[in-house]
């Protein structure tokens, strides 16, 4: 499926979402909120993806919100109404968030709802040129899409208070430093070093890949008491999988593994 500013493609198991909207510097709009939003239901329910990509085309990730499109949002108090089948690539509610893993390739001006999507991937591949910011504060808002909770669990508190309470720019090697990145590449290699990524993602056993995303997320929203409270009763399904099986025979053989998600 595509759409004008968002782009969707799939590619083996890997679902490919792009912004694409360069001559705006890929500001985002309502729609483009819809339809991201969209792409993300589909990779939660297809079984045939294992992996999200999250890219943009140009020189920018994006240079955050269309404001005028969103002011109403904010002053009317309430999120963005979503339809049946989407789902919020922001993740705000931790109960209904897409249970795959995702993969965020990001260059050049990453700023506000752009940071805050890349706080709510799973693996970040960025360029050396990235410029994050939450700016909120300079526009007389605060970060409403997770930025508040998400940056200080990731760098610690005193970091976080540090840009999201003055705006201040992030540069690429200072993300890479406190650990928001994972991996720093040259300007025009981000998205083929994120394919890679999520392909070696998507190889992988998909309900190994998802329990073990789901138990993490448990320890972060809900401790490390509840996470390792229910690993013996989470791993019982993958025990008895055909992967499993599949899994054991590929090592016996000394082969690679192939599994289909059953």
């Amino acid at each position: 499926m595509s759409t004008n500013h968002i782009i969707t493609e799939t590619r083996g198991h890997v679902l490919l979402m792009g912004f694409n909207r360069p001559e705006k510097r890929n500001a985002f709009t309502l729609d483009m909120y819809y339809d991201l939003a969209r792409a993300y239901g589909e990779l939660n329910q297809n079984k045939n993806l294992r992996c999200g990509l999250l890219y943009a085309v140009g020189d920018h990730f994006s240079a955050g919100l269309d404001l005028p499109q969103w002011g109403p949002i904010f002053e009317s108090g309430k999120w963005v109404p979503l339809e049946d089948g989407m789902i919020d690539p922001f993740g705000v509610d931790e109960d209904k968030r897409c249970m795959k893993p995702m993969v965020m390739a990001c260059q050049g001006i990453c700023y506000t709802i752009g940071f805050e999507l890349m706080l709510a991937a799973d693996v970040r591949i960025a360029t050396k040129d990235l410029r994050l910011a939450q700016l909120e504060v300079k526009r007389a808002i605060f970060p409403l899409a997770g930025g508040t909770v998400r940056m200080y669990q990731e760098i610690g508190w005193g970091n976080a208070m540090r840009y999201i309470l003055t705006g201040d720019e992030m540069s690429g090697p200072e993300a890479y430093r406190l650990g928001l990145v994972q991996e720093l590449v040259e300007p025009g290699q981000q998205f083929d070093r994120a394919l890679e990524m999520a392909e070696k993602i998507a190889k992988a056993a998909p309900m190994a890949v998802q329990a073990a995303l789901a138990s993490a997320r448990r320890a972060r929203v809900h401790g490390a008491k509840a996470a390792l409270s229910s690993l013996n009763e989470e791993i019982l399904p993958l025990m008895i999988s055909k992967d499993a099986q599949e899994g054991l025979q590929a090592f016996l053989e000394r082969r690679e593994p192939n599994f289909t998600g059953e």
